[in-house]
């Protein structure tokens, strides 16, 4: 293990002159996966309409983005894909929980980030610090396309919406509507690409993260551009409401138990937005 850190250190210290040196920058682009689960338990729903829900939710899981990135910043932002005739009527757009449409910067010399959010409509421009995790090295290599990718793992606690109590108002749901608990990162950083950096909010590797899961979204870069000869702009998002984090989430999360209470979920209304990232 002190082995695989001093080498890390060596190529990182090896590389910052020549990185200072040729504004060293990149384009990588993630397909991302997150894989939403629903209990149809205790409601009355046909088949037919059970299967086009799943089919939407796990539609609206995949997703492309494009990080661009230096030494010092980036910018991690979807690909937004047209949607198909039809895509959009009769039922609530399930994409409101994820990460659709968001612009995520990330100041790695500053410690801090700011994200794009979209809740049912209303925009908020979350500003905070990044999240620290806590990175266990692995001896453990594999190859990611071309590149050699180390494995290192995390642990961290996160709150998600519980989709079965949002959308079904039964009284033993009342106050279930998000569920807490410590999940393990994993993750897969290639030291060939010597920037901290990495997709969404993730960072603090020696190198760039090529691949990274959790319990229910799975991230993997599939195409990397380096130093192109087109220079890349960075620039952080900056319309929009502006609140820290724990703010965004405390609205959100009321938003969730209004609608609910409302019974706007069951109705199928129409909505946009995300929850946060921790």
């Amino acid at each position: 293990m002190r082995k695989l850190l001093l080498t890390a250190m060596g190529i990182l210290l090896g590389f910052s002159t020549i990185i200072s040196a040729q504004g060293f920058q990149g384009k990588a682009v993630y397909e991302s996966k997150t894989v939403m689960k629903m209990d149809f338990s205790g409601r009355n729903i046909p088949e037919d309409r059970k299967k086009m829900i799943m089919e939407r939710m796990k539609k609206a899981g995949e997703k492309t983005f494009v990080l661009s990135f230096n030494q010092i910043e980036s910018l991690y932002k979807e690909e937004q894909k047209l949607e198909q005739p039809g895509e959009s009527r009769g039922g609530m757009r399930f994409g409101m929980m994820g990460s659709g449409g968001e612009d995520y910067y990330k100041s790695i010399k500053d410690g801090t980030y700011a994200v794009k959010k979209d809740l049912f409509g209303k925009i908020f421009l979350v500003k905070d610090s990044l999240p620290k995790l806590e990175w266990k090295m692995s001896g453990e290599t594999k190859m990611i396309g071309k590149y050699t990718a180390f494995k290192a793992t995390a642990t961290k606690t996160v709150k998600r919406p519980n989709m079965s109590a949002l959308f079904n108002r039964n009284e033993n749901n009342k106050g279930k509507e998000f569920t807490e608990k410590k999940i393990e990162i994993v993750a897969w950083y290639s030291m060939d690409i010597p920037v901290n950096q990495g997709p969404a909010d993730y960072c603090g590797l020696p190198g760039l993260i090529l691949e990274v899961s959790d319990d229910v979204t799975s991230i993997l870069c599939s195409q990397i551009v380096l130093n192109p000869k087109d220079k890349i702009e960075i620039k952080a998002p900056s319309k929009g409401k502006e609140v820290t984090q724990e703010e965004f989430d405390t609205i959100s999360r009321n938003k969730m138990k209004e609608m609910r209470e409302s019974g706007a979920f069951g109705r199928g209304r129409r909505g946009g937005g995300g929850s946060g990232h921790r």
